[in-house]
């Protein structure tokens, strides 16, 4: 028989033992015989080809095991001083970087390397941790070392066990200890399964064998369950006091949550579709308003978006969070959620990348990897996938006179873009069609791996890879960002852990996209470019794809900040802008604002909000075919935006006509009619695409 044998004396952690195994069964006359009795569980060498789920266990044919959590050491839940190692090449390579996903910088030789490294090579190297409090341990996950210059990673290892640090017991596999494997290349996470989960307090991994030409390096996390001592009185309180559903969702379990949402909260609620990944799933968006599906006339349009990145779930459950917390807050009739929902249309797009999420789900959130489904189905990263129109804008002002007249929002999509051929991927076709159909005022993009907010612009001149590029917008997009940061529970402490090798507290948890590295294509720069939408990316967590039971703490961590962000959306001015005469709204009227190199435009029915800092503005507007109007517009520093309106008077036939014989032009919106000829020619090579794929799609059917 395979066992890991290790036993405590404690008698009372033997009851509690088998409450974890057994949870509301205690009785004493059903004790197993050995405090390490556990359900059947697979060998390592069987735990090598297992599947795990998205909580990070492995499913068997037949075979079960004890579910239990991460200690944290990717998470950061582990602290440094509870890791420990034999020895270490030097300080950037020491125990505190031997983390499950951990990256290293460019430069290999500073503090933030890319995996735990032993000094010597041989066999009585370990790397140790230290659990606190006496741990159910069911397995460990392993990974090679991060890095662009050297390949190391660790082929087979032991594990052993003890309570005090002193006296270690080696894992056995019937009279001989047991060889675990280990990886065949420095990033795919590889479980091995203890054979019978054991009770300790301290464990270590120690390398048996190594890539030939490579170091013993490595990056670990450590799964087992922590049992209470019933000498400890203190009641933890729970992690999250919401009564939300914690636990990652596949795409079918994440409709039917949507779908249980909406039948709640019907009166504020909508479903609703924005195009199909490649492999066909839909995208689906909940929108909350106390009006769904309509624009309501000065009620500005929010979005959040998750999982562009397939592999960063965390994004995709805060959203799915966040559509309960606020219908069961509505019913329950918290004024703050009520005021948000009537004065406010929300939409909420959980997964834009379904096909990568759905890779990255298969294999769970450890054995996930730090690229496992981060590419949608076609191998295309959609954070790079949207036009660039920062240099189209940044060309035209070189080459122009006059830098001032060239269009500095609104910029057409280049014709390239909108052939069949083009590399757009469905998913980023179907983003930019909604973008066009809902005049969106603010929107954040949900992603993972780090802890940080960036603000536009994420492109930089000529692609350099590091250079503060911002926009016209600059002081209103670290507005932005600090609202989210300063109310975001880990990345408001200053005590706080370096995720990877970036400390971002030295610019107060924010920074300028292009000043961190350069996205040519992001979400982000197209928003603001092409639309009236200003949008921030928010790196929500140092974990990607953290486990189930780590959500609710990423819930109340994010909370506040996913509100307050939302509720910025009322800064700054708005108005209606309409005819002098008939009094109609006027669509596509240009709002400029003095000193403000970026204009944006009303929408269908004349209204429009501009976001603003507190201050005084000159604001004028114009549209084709009306003389302009100027106003001088203040903002408060009240959460609620300032009333602006205009109307504008018609430039009489006859006047038109003495302005062109005098060889004066005519304001002619030659920029708008572009926009909507790429955007008509983009949807109709969209059509032609998703129809080829969904002949090629039946006939695949059909033959098998």
């Amino acid at each position: 028989m395979e066992k890991c044998s290790l036993l405590l004396t404690a008698p009372p952690l033997v009851v509690l033992l088998v409450t974890a195994l057994n949870p509301g069964d205690a009785d004493p006359q059903r004790l197993p015989s050995n405090l390490t009795t556990s359900p059947t569980l697979k060998t390592a060498e069987a735990a090598a080809g297992a599947h795990p789920t998205a909580g990070g266990r492995a499913e068997g044919k037949k075979e079960e095991h004890l579910d239990c959590p991460p200690l944290g050491l990717e998470s950061l839940r582990v602290d440094d001083s509870q890791i420990r190692a034999s020895s270490s090449q030097r300080s950037g390579l020491g125990p505190q970087r031997g983390r499950l996903n951990i990256q290293s910088g460019i430069q290999d030789g500073d503090l933030y390397d890319g995996a735990w490294c032993a000094q010597f090579k041989d066999r009585q190297q370990w790397l140790e941790v230290d659990a606190v409090h006496p741990t159910l341990f069911t397995g460990v996950i392993l990974q090679g070392r991060n890095s662009i210059w050297s390949w190391d990673w660790v082929e087979t290892y032991k594990v052993q066990l003890s309570n005090d640090s002193v006296g270690w017991q080696t894992c056995m596999n019937g009279t001989t200890e047991m060889i675990f494997k280990g990886n065949r290349d420095p990033e795919t996470p590889v479980l091995g399964l203890l054979p019978t989960p054991t009770v300790a307090r301290f464990i270590r991994i120690n390398p048996q064998s190594w890539f030939s030409n490579g170091s013993i390096c490595l990056r670990a996390e450590v799964l087992g369950c922590r049992l209470q001592d019933p000498a400890d009185r203190f009641e933890h309180d729970p992690l999250s006091k919401d009564d939300l559903d914690f636990r990652h969702h596949s795409y079918m379990e994440m409709r039917k949550l949507m779908k249980s949402v909406r039948d709640e909260c019907a009166n504020i609620t909508r479903i609703y579709t924005i195009g199909r990944s490649y492999m066909g799933l839909k995208l689906y968006v909940m929108e909350f308003s106390d009006n769904p599906g309509k624009h309501e006339l000065g009620e500005p349009e929010f979005r959040y978006v998750a999982g562009m990145h397939g592999n960063e779930a965390l994004g995709r459950e805060l959203l799915l969070n966040l559509m309960q917390f606020l219908c069961k807050e509505y019913l329950k009739g918290n004024q703050r959620v009520v005021r948000l929902v009537t004065e406010t249309r929300i939409h909420l797009l959980p997964s834009m990348n379904p096909d990568g999420y759905e890779a990255a789900y298969e294999k769970g959130s450890e054995l996930a990897g730090w690229a496992d489904g981060r590419y949608n189905f076609e191998g295309i990263d959609l954070n790079h996938n949207f036009p660039d129109l920062n240099n189209i804008m940044w060309d035209a002002q070189e080459k122009a006179a006059d830098a001032s007249k060239v269009p500095n929002h609104y910029i057409p999509i280049p014709e390239y873009y909108t052939r069949e051929d083009a590399t757009v991927a469905p998913e980023t076709r179907a983003v930019i069609s909604w973008m066009q159909d809902i005049p969106f005022v603010l929107s954040a993009n949900l992603h993972g791996g780090e802890l940080v907010i960036t603000y536009p612009f994420d492109c930089t001149r000529d692609w350099a890879p590091q250079e503060n590029t911002p926009t016209a917008d600059d002081t209103f997009f670290r507005w932005l960002a600090s609202v989210y940061a300063s109310t975001h529970l880990v990345l408001s402490n200053p005590d706080r852990r370096v995720c990877h090798y970036e400390d971002f507290q030295t610019h107060k948890n924010i920074i300028n996209g292009g000043a961190w590295h350069t996205v040519p294509g992001s979400m982000n720069d197209f928003s603001y470019l092409h639309t009236n939408c200003l949008e921030v990316t928010v790196e929500l967590s140092c974990d990607k794809f953290p486990h189930a039971s780590e959500l609710p703490a990423e819930w109340e961590n994010n909370k506040e900040s996913l509100l307050v962000y939302l509720e910025q959306v009322h800064r700054g001015i708005k108005g209606v802008v309409r005819d002098k005469v008939s009094k109609q709204g006027i669509a596509d009227a240009i709002i400029k604002v003095d000193g403000h190199a970026h204009d944006i435009r009303s929408a269908a029915d004349g209204d429009f909000w501009r976001l603003l800092n507190p201050g005084e503005y000159k604001v004028v507007v114009w549209a084709k075919g009306y003389f302009p109007s100027m106003r001088r517009c203040r903002v408060g520093m009240e959460p609620r935006p300032t009333i602006c309106d205009f109307t504008l008077t018609e430039i009489p036939a006859q006047r038109l006509k003495e302005i062109q014989a005098k060889g004066g032009r005519v304001p002619q919106d030659h920029q708008l009619r572009v926009r909507a000829l790429r955007l008509r020619k983009l949807r109709a090579s969209t059509k032609a695409i998703n129809r080829r794929r969904e002949k090629q799609q039946l006939q695949t059917r059909r033959a098998s």
